[in-house]
Order: C-alpha cells, then sequence, then structure tokens
C-alpha cells in the first residue's frame, strides 16, 4: 500500500514538474525599466558627490525621522539618503494614462 501510494505521488510530480518550472533567467525577457534605467549613483556616494556627478535635483526634500532620510528626485529616478550618503536608488513607475 505504501508502495502504490509512494509510485502515485512521484508519477504526479514527474507528470506536473513541467508545468511548475520558474523561468530561468536565460529565457527571462529584461523588464522595461532595466532597459532603460538611467545611470543611477551607488549607495555610499555623497550628497557632494551626487550632486556633483549628476547635477542639482529636480526637487529636494526635507530630511525625515531619526537618522534622517532625504529624498532628490531625479527626471525619472529617484535618489534615497541616510544622513549624507546614498542608501537606495529606485527608477520610477511609467504612469499609465487613462
Amino acid at each position: 500500500m505504501h508502495f502504490l501510494r509512494a509510485l502515485l505521488c512521484g508519477l504526479s510530480l514527474w507528470l506536473l514538474a513541467p508545468f511548475c518550472m520558474a523561468q530561468t533567467p536565460d529565457d527571462a525577457a529584461p523588464a522595461p525599466e532595466a532597459i532603460q534605467a538611467p545611470a543611477m549613483p551607488a549607495k555610499g556616494l555623497s550628497m557632494v558627490q551626487v550632486e556633483k556627478k549628476l547635477g542639482a535635483p529636480k526637487e529636494k526634500q526635507q530630511p525625515v525621522g531619526n537618522p534622517p532620510i532625504t529624498r532628490w528626485v531625479y527626471p525619472g529616478y529617484t535618489v534615497y539618503f541616510e544622513n549624507s550618503h546614498v542608501i537606495h536608488s529606485v527608477v520610477d513607475k511609467k504612469r499609465s494614462t487613462p
């Protein structure tokens, strides 16, 4: 009885496996945002280095919280700073028009 149950489970897994396989990076098409992503600042750069490399941002948000987190908005992406160093850069979502 246990042998039959194990055989049926194994056979079921074998038959269903192709339908459950995740897409591998080789077959996956890159996201459009990844293709069009601008050159964003690396983690750890200072505000002075970012502004020297990219120019003045379109908008500078005031620091919020403790430690202070500051956002600089550039066309197409936003840079986040903790104190005065980059912690993350994010490509803006494309907004769909209704």
